[in-house]
């Protein structure tokens, strides 16, 4: 079991907008998840979210997972959950994840546990 945390303060995110726009979101952001973001709060707590799954993996966000590659959704009853694209999973090989977003007084704050497959003689092939 690995964890993951980040915690942003939300004026940071605000600003970034107000100087980028559409192109801020878009660096970081599915289309999707562009319109599933109506606050900045949200945003915000996008961000921290990817940031601790990212820890929580171990890499960091650059050669080997990018922003774009985690893709974060709400479950029927609201709650967040995320997935990787096809060709990180398969770098990454995840088995069961948990994702818990929240914000208060001015700051978002994320919180990731997930474990990895595990391996077989086949993951070694």
């Amino acid at each position: 079991m690995k964890i993951g945390t980040d915690i942003i303060e939300i004026r940071r995110i605000e600003k970034l907008i107000d100087r980028y726009g559409i192109k801020f979101k878009e660096r970081y952001l599915s289309p999707k998840e562009i319109a599933m973001a109506r606050k900045i709060e949200t945003l915000a707590g996008l961000w921290a979210a990817k940031e601790a799954i990212a820890k929580a993996l171990g890499c960091g966000i650059g050669a080997e997972l990018s922003f774009l590659d985690i893709i974060i959704a709400k479950n029927h009853k609201g709650a967040p959950f995320f997935t990787l694209t096809h060709e990180a999973q398969q770098v990454h090989q995840l088995h069961n994840t948990s994702l818990s977003i929240s914000h208060d007084g001015g700051f978002a704050i994320a919180v990731v546990a997930l474990s990895h497959k595990p391996y077989t003689q086949e993951s070694y092939r």
